[in-house]
């Protein structure tokens, strides 16, 4: 029904320029100098990692996945049944605010949630360029659950709520 995958824009031109690099000095030192090549081809791999991780583990814990029984962020599994439609709703509502004026949105989310948001999907802190959702359980738990989009996000999660059958 909905998914969010971050970009891989980031990791493909890292990528393609250690390759290019690498094969640069490759043809510049090869097959006299295999010794140095392999061992300055190592510490760019160090830097290759150093420019890839954030993008590699946004993958991991901040894609989401919405389909007719579950919400999937990152590693966690949340069956739709036990989330609160009416914080879903608030938090769409305050998604939808021109910004400056999402104070009584904000309000009526924070109501539903009794308890600080336990962030969603497996990382320890919402990652740059994206914003956070907060929605609650059943039981009141407060989620906070990193999105690029949050109006499309909310969106599609109201309307996949809204097909569940009445509990």
């Amino acid at each position: 029904m909905y998914r969010e995958r971050p970009s891989k824009v980031w990791t493909l031109i890292c990528l393609s320029a250690y390759v290019a690099g690498v094969a640069w000095m490759g043809v510049d030192s090869l097959p006299d100098d295999l010794g140095p090549w392999l061992a300055v081809s190592a510490l760019f791999l160090l830097l290759l990692f150093a420019f890839t991780s954030v993008p590699i583990s946004k993958y991991f814990y901040n894609r989401i996945d919405i389909d007719p029984a579950t919400l999937r962020v990152g590693r966690e599994r949340l069956p739709l049944v036990d989330l609160d439609t009416a914080s879903v709703a608030a938090a769409l509502h305050l998604a939808q605010q021109p910004p400056g004026r999402p104070f009584a949105a904000a309000r009526a989310v924070q109501q539903s949630v009794r308890s600080e948001p336990r962030l969603v999907g497996g990382g320890w802190a919402v990652p740059m360029g994206m914003d956070s959702v907060v929605i609650a359980t059943r039981r009141g738990q407060g989620l906070s659950i990193p999105t690029r989009n949050p109006q499309a996000f909310l969106t599609a999660l109201t309307q996949a709520l809204a097909a569940q059958p009445a509990a």
